[in-house]
C-alpha cells in the first residue's frame, strides 16, 4: 500500500513532540498520557511523531562542547538521544506503534505503510527535529503539521524573558523568517522554528500549527478542531 493511498483512506498528521516532554523528572504516567492521546486520535488520523531531545541533549551537547567535539559530532549526539526519547514513547504505545525507529525518511516513508503510530526522533546531522519534522511532512505527503513546544505558540518576542510578548493567532513565513534572523545555529539551540523547516513548509504549502505540548490541547485540536496556538500561513 502506498503512502497515497493511506492519505485517502486517513489524514497523516506529524507532530513535532517538543524535547521538554523528555526530562530528567520524566514519569512513565506522563508519558502514558501522551500515548492515550495518540491512541485515541488514531482512529481518525495517522500519527507520526518525530521526538525532540529536550534538556537532556542539551546537557550531553554541552558537556561534549566543552570537552572539545565539533558542531557535526554534537548534532549526531543530539539525534542518539531523541531517539533515545523515541523508544521511551514506544515503549509507551505497545503493540500500536511501528516497532522500529526510522533512520531516515525512505525509512519513514515505509513505515507508514503499516498503518501504525510511527515514531521518530531527528535524522540527519544539522538538521533540527522541527526541520526532519517538515521534510517527513513532505516525503509522506502529510495533510497537517503540529509543532507541539513548550510555549503556547509563537510570539513576537521570547515569551519566557519579556511578559508582554505578544502571541501570533497566525502568522506568515516571511515574518517568521524575520524573526529569526538573529537567532542562533548551534546544535540543541534550535527555536520553535528554524529557517530549513520555514523552507519546506513554505515549498511544499504544509498546513503548519505551533501549540503548547499538551495531551489535552493535541486532543482537542484533533478531535475538536479546537482554535488554538499559531497558525503558519503559507
Amino acid at each position: 500500500m502506498s503512502v497515497s493511498k493511506i492519505s485517502k483512506q486517513r489524514k497523516i498528521l506529524v507532530i513535532k513532540l517538543s524535547g521538554s516532554v523528555f526530562n530528567f523528572k520524566t514519569t512513565s504516567k506522563s508519558l502514558k498520557e501522551y500515548a492515550k492521546v495518540l491512541l485515541d486520535i488514531q482512529a481518525r488520523v495517522q500519527p507520526v511523531i518525530v521526538s525532540g531531545g529536550g534538556i537532556i541533549a542539551r546537557h550531553y551537547v554541552n558537556l561534549a562542547r566543552s570537552l572539545g567535539a565539533d558542531e557535526s559530532s554534537l548534532d549526531e549526539m543530539g539525534i542518539e538521544i531523541s531517539r533515545l526519547n523515541a523508544k521511551l514513547l514506544s515503549a509507551a504505545l505497545g503493540d500500536s506503534v511501528y516497532p522500529v525507529i526510522p533512520s531516515n525518511l525512505e525509512e519513514i516513508s515505509i513505515a507508514c505503510q503499516s498503518d501504525k503510530i510511527v515514531v521518530s526522533g531527528g535524522l540527519h546531522p544539522g538538521q533540527s527535529t522541527n526541520a526532519t519534522a517538515a521534510l517527513i511532512c513532505e516525503k509522506i505527503k502529510a495533510d497537517r503539521f503540529l509543532n507541539a513546544t513548550d510555549v503556547e505558540g509563537i510570539y513576537d518576542s521570547d515569551p519566557n524573558k519579556n511578559p508582554r510578548a505578544k502571541m501570533f493567532k497566525e502568522i506568515t513565513i516571511k515574518k517568521c523568517l524575520d524573526l529569526l534572523n538573529t537567532e542562533s545555529t548551534q546544535a540543541g539551540n534550535y527555536d520553535l522554528m528554524d529557517i530549513v523547516a520555514l523552507k519546506v513548509i513554505e515549498r511544499s504549502k504544509i498546513p503548519t500549527w505551533v501549540i503548547k505540548s499538551d495531551p489535552k490541547i493535541i486532543r482537542n485540536l484533533i478531535l475538536k478542531n479546537s482554535k488554538t496556538g499559531t497558525r503558519i500561513s503559507i
